[in-house]
């Protein structure tokens, strides 16, 4: 069942501005998010997409980012071929109640300056495992 939708777009000119501040990086990302996106051949657009994921993941929430959980703890992770999943801390699934019993689906697209990202929470109606 689907409990949740959440868009948003970054431009990522902007988003470069602020990942020159280590403190935000960290902050931000996971160490896990930020080794893949200095790896990365897309570089900045990558920060930028996983930015994007973690803003529409609390949209899909309803609630927006409110600080409740830090935003490294809601990791944006592709897996071996590329694909997106969001991965949450065992305080963030803590945080999150019942949200923490959903998969999080991701869709994230760069080009031209911007990245967007599309998540969609689906209930978990047999187990009790976020993705």
């Amino acid at each position: 069942m689907i409990k949740g939708i959440g868009n948003d777009i970054v431009e990522v000119a902007r988003l470069e501005k602020s990942l020159t501040r280590d403190a935000f990086k960290e902050k931000v990302f996971s160490q896990a998010e930020i080794q893949y996106c200095e790896q990365s051949s897309a570089g900045v657009q990558s920060y930028a997409g996983k930015f994007a994921a973690k803003e529409a993941f609390f949209k899909a929430l309803g609630t927006g980012w409110r600080g409740q959980i830090e935003l490294f703890e809601v990791e944006v992770i592709n897996d071996e071929l590329g694909k997106p999943h969001i991965h949450l801390s065992s305080s963030s699934k803590v945080a999150l109640g019942e949200w923490g019993l959903c998969t999080f689906h991701v869709a994230i697209s760069h080009a031209a300056g911007l990245a967007i990202a599309h998540v969609v929470a689906e209930k978990n109606e047999n187990d009790g495992d976020a993705e």
